[in-house]
């Protein structure tokens, strides 16, 4: 058996035998457990005593993330090496908010300046955008802007301006998403062509749901602005010759290379959106936060790191105790998009069946993630939480102080928030009356952040960012390519060949039949 094996073994007894202990009785058992299983990092405090795990257990655990190599995988992945093994690529989204003077290599090849002189051109062109230096055809300063892009180019932005936009902003932001043509025509409407600036984001410049949207929004401008339309566009793509065709000057062309991962992107071109509406000083605090992670991520030992810690609850759940689904549960307004977004951070990344040598895992991967935002769930999903027949672990998320609205509300959203994770852990015991029995002994994990900052958010995210990475490296799976999305995409164009009068191509009855009934 090899060494990985053996403490998949060890991992897996140990949370038997801890699942047959209820998670208060760990309690009384160790009196330095909260000591022992709270993080404190960047600005948040992991709280994971609420976890199923005994003493022993988490031994078991941080044996397993030895044996499996997390360390030395963790120094591959931050010197720049192809861990992205099916299409041969570093992943290197740490670089990208990473300060200035940094020395990040892929695969050999310096990458840290080229990253200074993309951000510079971002920062410099949010800047003039913001003072009314760049303005619209007719003059009149830009006060919305149309992000159109979809998936790692949609929801890393959306997630960061729900999160963050003021109150009253003084540029707005609309995001694109969906290919439904109700999408784009919701977000254009009442929009005035003259003072919103379109920014298209895809990599290659040929996503079809993206440039469908694309062509719709600048059809949108041409009809009220002529031919100047074009100068209300911009992109981040490295397709130049593309951009060009579209109309897109390239000097409004905002690039960012294969060594980042669409579902990691929020911090490079992608947030370009974000930077002018936010605007700089905000953008910058983001990255310092995402910075301040990957630093402790790499250098704090595997028992005191949090994202190494995070990773482990959930595997301990997910391998340990055969438990398929986790929610995300931020008490926060604000955050509401949090389980969106790490629904594809998680699920694209790790929902995988086989290994980087191409053989089956053998175990389960990736859990599914559900979520929205406090304290409507309670109302909704948490019945189930309480008293369903499966258990489902949750991740709290709390922001102690909030600048915004009465501050009482505020005290009333932690209340909840501290008082639903008590209850799915001590229960309430009811033989009288089972209807009212709370069977309690069901796990969370509580993450508090001081203020919802640019800053603390940047830290979130690359919490879970790396959260990611050990899971994938203790499953032993590429977490960074997605060919499961291909097959659909590429079938989608035969499909919408045939539904536009094209020749009939072979398909299974249903499929057939579902075109026919479309192309009467």
């Amino acid at each position: 058996m090899t060494q990985p094996a053996a403490a998949w073994t060890a991992l897996e007894a140990a949370a038997r035998k801890d699942g047959a202990t209820r998670i208060v009785d760990h309690f009384k058992a160790e009196p330095d457990r909260l000591e022992r299983l709270v993080v404190d990092a960047c600005g948040l405090r992991l709280d994971l005593s609420k976890q199923p795990w005994s003493r022993a257990g988490l031994a078991a655990a941080l044996a397993l993330a030895g044996a499996a190599g997390v360390e030395a995988a963790r120094e591959r992945m931050f010197s720049g090496q192809a861990i992205n093994v099916t299409e041969g690529r570093a992943v290197l989204h740490m670089a990208l908010r990473a300060p200035d003077g940094a020395a990040f290599h892929a695969e050999g090849r310096p990458v840290s300046r080229g990253v200074e002189t993309v951000r510079a051109r971002i920062y410099a062109f949010a800047e003039a955008v913001r003072s009314g230096e760049i303005r619209g055809a007719t003059g009149k300063a830009f006060r919305t802007i149309v992000h159109i892009g979809i998936g790692g180019s949609d929801l890393g932005p959306r997630l960061v301006w729900r999160a963050l936009k003021p109150l009253e902003p003084a540029i707005d932001l609309r995001f694109v998403g969906n290919v439904d043509p109700a999408d784009v025509a919701q977000a254009l409407a009442g929009l005035d062509p003259e003072t919103t600036l379109v920014v298209a984001v895809s990599k290659t410049f040929t996503t079809q749901e993206t440039m469908a949207n694309a062509f719709a929004a600048r059809t949108w401008l041409r009809e009220a602005l002529g031919p100047k339309a074009d100068g209300h566009l911009a992109a981040a793509s490295t397709n130049l010759p593309a951009c060009a065709a579209f109309g897109i000057a390239a000097d409004r062309v905002f690039g960012f290379e294969d060594w980042v991962g669409g579902r990691y992107s929020v911090m490079s071109a992608v947030g370009l959106s974000c930077a002018i509406a936010l605007g700089r000083v905000a953008f910058e605090d983001l990255l310092a936060g995402a910075a301040a992670m990957d630093d402790h991520f790499r250098a704090a030992p595997l028992a005191t790191n949090a994202p190494v810690m995070l990773a482990l609850a959930h595997v301990f759940n997910r391998n340990g105790l055969g438990r398929p689904m986790r929610v995300v549960e931020p008490y926060a307004e604000r955050l509401g998009l949090l389980a969106n977004y790490l629904q594809q951070l998680e699920m694209e990344s790790n929902g995988k069946r086989v290994t980087l040598g191409g053989e089956p895992v053998g175990r389960a991967t990736a859990a599914a993630v559900f979520g929205n935002a406090g304290t409507n769930d309670q109302h909704a999903f948490f019945q189930m939480l309480h008293q369903g027949a499966d258990i489902i672990p949750v991740d709290f998320v709390a922001v102690a102080r909030s600048a915004e609205g009465p501050p009482r509300q505020q005290t009333i959203l932690l209340a909840n928030a501290i008082a639903q994770a008590e209850a799915l852990m001590t229960g309430k015991a009811n033989a009288a009356e089972p209807h009212r029995d709370f069977p309690g002994d069901r796990p969370s994990s509580f993450i508090l952040m001081d203020q919802l900052t640019p800053h603390a958010l940047g830290a979130l995210i690359a919490l879970y960012e790396h959260k990611v990475f050990v899971e994938g490296v203790l499953w032993d799976i590429d977490s960074f390519d997605q060919w499961g999305v291909e097959l659909g995409k590429s079938l989608a164009g035969k499909v919408l060949a045939e539904l536009e009068g094209g020749e009939p191509d072979a398909h299974d009855p249903s499929t057939a039949a579902l075109i026919r009934r479309l192309r009467e």
